[in-house]
């Protein structure tokens, strides 16, 4: 029998048992306070646990539209600040904008968005739509969604950070297949952030995209993390192992985005959530210690079993 995530959860494999037992009864190295990485070259610093959104969508029903706003509620108050949403994600851009404002939490996140146009005044037009739409006087940070468009968009974004309308700036890719001309661009433009997909089920970054970003101090957001769902297909009839609690994880969720995060050279990771059973387990993520060398060398090799 397959097991859906929803069901493992519910088992009691979920981060809202592994933030009840407390430092004491699990050993969990500042089991309260969350993990965060600095944005490099700064000294602000980030959760390791974002939240993605391209399925956030408005005019859904009532419980959807209440599924959407308790998880984000959720999100907050385990500590997420880190949200990545892009105007081609739908009505992702409105939906937030709208939760955000009713919740009253207009300065609780770390948001960050997309330009998607080829020409100079049409990026800027897009640009201050999700302004508009986030409403936001400014963005934290502002991409190039999937490398378009790239060398004109970031000539407009050095205006715009320079004007205070965005903090930081950065590209994107979910390909790899792109990681050639991600590369390039990191090499030749001034560049803050990138966003790269990376998981246990694909570690194309790691030849040279996170080195890179390292050598460079480019923060990186690792997108796709949990690779589509097929890490959790592939593990659905496998017990997590018991040594699993030596990085205090306790549900393969945690597991998978553990071993993103450990990687020196990512900042944060942004798995997509849009129920609160999701948010708790995946911000369970963002508590203890994470895997050392010799657990991701374990970690590496029991995916490369399945």
């Amino acid at each position: 029998m397959k097991l859906t995530r929803r069901q493992i959860i519910a088992a009691g494999a979920g981060a809202g048992t592994y933030l009840s037992l407390g430092a004491a009864t699990s050993g969990l190295a500042s089991v309260n306070e969350p993990i965060t990485k600095a944005i490099p070259g700064t000294n602000e610093r980030l959760p390791v646990i974002g939240i993605g959104t391209n399925r956030w969508v408005t005019g859904g029903n009532p419980d959807e539209k209440a599924a959407l706003r308790n998880t984000l509620k959720t999100f907050q108050r385990m500590g997420g600040r880190v949200i990545d949403t892009a105007p081609a994600y739908r009505t992702s851009e409105q939906a937030l904008g709208q939760l955000i404002a009713e919740l009253k939490f207009d300065d609780a996140f770390f948001l960050a968005t997309k330009v998607d146009r080829e020409e100079k005044r049409a990026g800027i037009e897009r640009m201050q739509d999700s302004l508009t739409k986030l409403n936001r006087a400014s963005m934290d940070l502002m991409q190039v969604h999937n490398l378009r468009g790239a060398q004109v968009q970031l000539e407009n974004m050095v205006e715009w950070r320079a004007s205070g309308r965005i903090r930081y700036l950065g590209i994107t890719t979910s390909r790899n297949d792109q990681h050639a001309e991600l590369e390039a661009l990191m090499n030749e433009l001034p560049i803050d952030f990138i966003q790269v997909n990376y998981s246990l089920a694909e570690r194309a970054a790691e030849e040279r995209i996170l080195p890179l970003a390292e050598e460079k101090g480019i923060a990186v957001l690792a997108n796709i993390p949990l690779a589509r769902g097929r890490l959790f297909r592939a593990t659905a009839n496998i017990k997590l192992p018991g040594w699993a609690t030596e990085f205090d994880c306790r549900s393969w969720g945690q597991f998978f985005l553990k071993y993103v995060v450990s990687q020196s050279g990512v900042t944060c990771t942004i798995p997509g959530m849009t129920r609160v059973a999701h948010a708790e387990d995946n911000m369970g993520a963002n508590f203890g210690r994470l895997p050392d060398a010799d657990l991701r060398k374990r970690q590496e090799q029991l995916i490369a079993n399945l």
